[in-house]
C-alpha cells in the first residue's frame, strides 16, 4: 500500500492500530545517496574498527537523506501489511533543510521505477527532536515560516496569493472566496503563507480540497487567532510538520521487534532524521539505538549463520534469499513454513516482483526472517515443531543474534548493540616490503595487487605496507604468484617483527 503526504494523516490511526497488533515491524529504506565521495578517505574499508566506520557512515548520513521507507507488519498469524511511504524533509521552520544526490543512486532507484515526482511533491514531511524544538519555539514567538513548498509546486502557493490579492482590494469586509482544488499539504500551506503576508484576510478550510478566504478588520483578525476552533493552530502546524516522525514515535512506543537487513546505515538514518542528529560518540549511538529498539534482527546477519547450519547457497541480496528459500527444499523432513499471506491492500506484491521498492523490500526482509526462524527452529528440535509456531518461539532460536547488525568488510562481523562487539576472525594480514620502487603510494600498490583479487591497503612505513583481504584464497594466492617479484616481497605480517612501535622500543 503506498502512502504518500495527501492521505498520511488519514491513515496515521489505522497504521498505529497495525503496529500495536504486529508480532514485529519490519523496515527498508532508499536514500539519495550511500557513501559519500567527496569526502577523502570515506570509502568502507577491512581496517576499520567499527568506531570509524561509524564516523565515515555519520558523515555520508548527515549529507544524503531518505526517499522512501518500506514498513511490513506481520500479526501473529503471518498476515503481512507492507506499506511504502515517500518522504520529503519538512520545510515548515527557520533554516531549509538540504542533502545531496549521488548520481549513481538516484540513476539505480531510477532503474528500478522509483517515482521522483511523488518523492518531491507528494513526499510526508519530517523532522527529528532538535528541529521540532526550535519550530516550536519560533512558533511561539510568531517568528516562523515557510522555506519552501515541498508538498506543492511553487506555482501553486503562487497562483493562490495572486488570486487572494487580486481579489481583496475590491472586497469589503466579511466577503468571502474560495480557493479549490487543493490537495495534502497545499491545504495548511496556503493558509500559512496568506495569513503571513495580508494581516487582513482570514482562512478556514472546507472539506478536503478547499480553502476559504475572508476579508476582516486586524481587530477581528486577533479575535480569530485567539480562537480554539482556529485550523491553524500551533499545535496543529507542529503536528502537520512533524508527519512521520509521529509514526517513528508509535513504533518507538510500541517496542516491537524491528528486523531490517544489512540495517546500520538504516539505524542511522532513523536515528539522524526521526530522532536526534546523529552523536560523534559510537558507544552513544548504540546506546541510544538500544533504548528506541530494544529488540534488532538483522537477517543479514541471520542467513549468514543459517548458510553455516543448512546447505543454503551463497547469495548476494536479499530477494536471492527470498527465492532460495520459497524454492529450495532445505528442510525435507521438518512440517513446512507456516503461509505468509498478503493482506488484500498489499496483493500487488504477491503478484509482481518489485526489487529496491521500500514496502516490498520490507516484505521481503519480514518473509526472510521467519522462513529462516522456522528452519533454524526445525532444525533445533530435529524436526519436533508444531503445525504453527508461534513468533516467540521464532524469537527463542533467533536469540543469539537478537541486536547484532552486519557489519559489511570491517574489524568486526556485527555490531551489538546490547553489549560488546566480538571481533571478526580475518584471514592473516600481509606486508608487502617495497624495494627499487620508489614513491610508491597506496593507491599504486592497491591497483598492482586488483588485476589478482582485491586487497584494502594501508601504510606501514616508508616503503613497507599492510594488505587485508577477507578471502583466505586470495592471500595464499598473492603469496604465491609474489614469491620471487623483483621489486614487492610479500610475506605474513607479524606485529612483533613488523610493527614500527615495536621495532622503535627494540632498537
Amino acid at each position: 500500500m503506498e502512502v504518500g503526504a495527501e492521505g498520511f494523516a488519514r491513515c496515521l490511526p489505522h497504521l498505529r492500530r497495525r503496529i500495536l497488533r504486529a508480532a514485529f515491524v519490519a523496515l527498508d529504506m532508499e536514500f539519495t545517496g550511500l557513501h559519500s565521495t567527496s569526502l577523502q578517505n570515506n570509502e568502507p574499508s577491512l581496517f576499520d574498527s567499527p568506531a570509524e566506520r561509524y564516523m565515515k557512515a555519520r558523515q555520508s548520513v548527515q549529507r544524503f537523506t531518505l526517499v522512501q521507507l518500506g514498513k511490513c507488519c506481520s500479526d501473529g498469524k503471518y498476515v503481512v501489511h507492507s506499506y511504502n511511504f515517500f518522504l520529503f524533509p519538512s520545510t515548515l521552520g527557520m533554516r531549509d533543510v538540504e542533502f545531496t544526490l549521488s548520481a549513481s543512486s538516484i540513476q539505480f532507484l531510477s532503474h528500478y521505477g522509483f517515482d521522483y515526482n511523488k518523492f518531491l511533491k507528494d513526499g510526508i514531511p519530517y523532522m527529528n527532536e532538535v528541529q521540532e524544538k526550535i519550530l516550536r519555539q519560533h512558533l511561539l514567538a510568531g517568528t516562523w515560516k515557510v522555506c519552501s513548498s515541498n508538498n506543492a509546486d511553487r506555482d501553486v502557493l503562487k497562483k493562490a496569493i495572486d488570486e487572494v490579492t487580486s481579489w481583496i482590494v475590491a472586497a469589503k469586509e466579511e466577503d468571502t472566496m474560495i480557493l479549490q482544488d487543493l490537495n495534502g499539504y497545499h491545504m495548511l500551506e496556503i493558509q500559512l503563507v496568506l495569513r503571513q503576508a495580508l494581516e487582513n484576510v482570514w482562512t478556514e478550510p472546507l472539506g478536503d480540497k478547499k480553502v476559504m478566504v475572508k476579508k476582516v478588520s486586524p481587530e477581528h483578525r486577533q479575535l480569530l487567532e485567539n480562537s480554539p476552533y482556529d485550523y491553524c493552530q500551533k499545535k496543529l502546524i507542529l503536528l502537520s510538520a512533524r508527519g512521520f516522525t509521529s509514526l517513528f514515535q508509535i513504533l518507538v512506543k510500541a517496542k516491537k521487534p524491528l528486523v531490517g537487513h544489512n540495517m546500520l546505515m538504516d539505524l542511522m538514518h532513523l536515528h539522524d532524521k526521526f530522532y536526534r542528529p546523529l552523536p560523534e560518540s559510537y558507544e552513544e549511538f548504540k546506546r541510544n539505538i538500544h533504548n528506541l529498539f530494544p529488540v534488532i534482527i538483522d537477517t543479514k546477519t541471520v542467513t549468514k549463520f543459517v548458510r553455516k547450519k543448512c546447505l543454503f547457497p551463497q547469495v548476494s541480496s536479499l530477494l536471492e534469499a527470498y527465492t532460495v528459500l520459497c524454492s529450495s527444499n532445505l528442510n525435507p523432513k521438518g512440517p513446512p513454513c507456516p503461509v505468509i499471506a498478503l493482506a488484500s491492500g498489499c496483493s500487488r506484491y504477491a503478484e509482481k516482483k518489485c526489487p529496491h521498492e521500500a514496502g516490498y523490500d520490507a516484505f521481503l526482509c519480514g518473509s526472510v526472517l521467519l522462513m529462516s526462524a522456522h528452519l533454524l527452529l526445525c532444525k533445533s528440535t530435529d524436526g519436533a515443531v508444531e503445525a504453527d509456531p508461534s513468533f516467540s518461539q521464532y524469537l527463542t532460536v533467533l536469540a543469539e543474534h537478537v541486536n547484532k547488525v552486519n557489519f559489511i568488510r570491517g574489524g568486526v562481523s556485527s555490531i551489538n548493540f546490547s553489549g560488546e562487539d566480538a571481533p571478526c576472525h580475518h584471514p592473516p594480514a600481509l606486508v608487502v616490503h617495497v624495494r627499487g620502487w620508489p614513491g610508491l603510494t597506496e593507491r599504486e600498490i592497491y591497483q598492482e595487487f586488483k588485476a589478482l583479487c582485491r586487497f584494502d591497503v594501508r601504510r606501514l612505513s616508508k616503503n613497507q605496507f599492510i594488505l587485508l583481504s577477507n578471502k583466505y584464497k586470495h592471500v595464499r594466492l598473492v603469496l604465491r604468484d609474489y614469491r620471487h617479484h623483483p621489486h614487492l616481497q610479500v610475506s605474513v605480517y607479524r606485529h612483533w617483527r613488523h610493527s614500527p612501535s615495536v621495532n622503535c622500543l627494540l632498537q
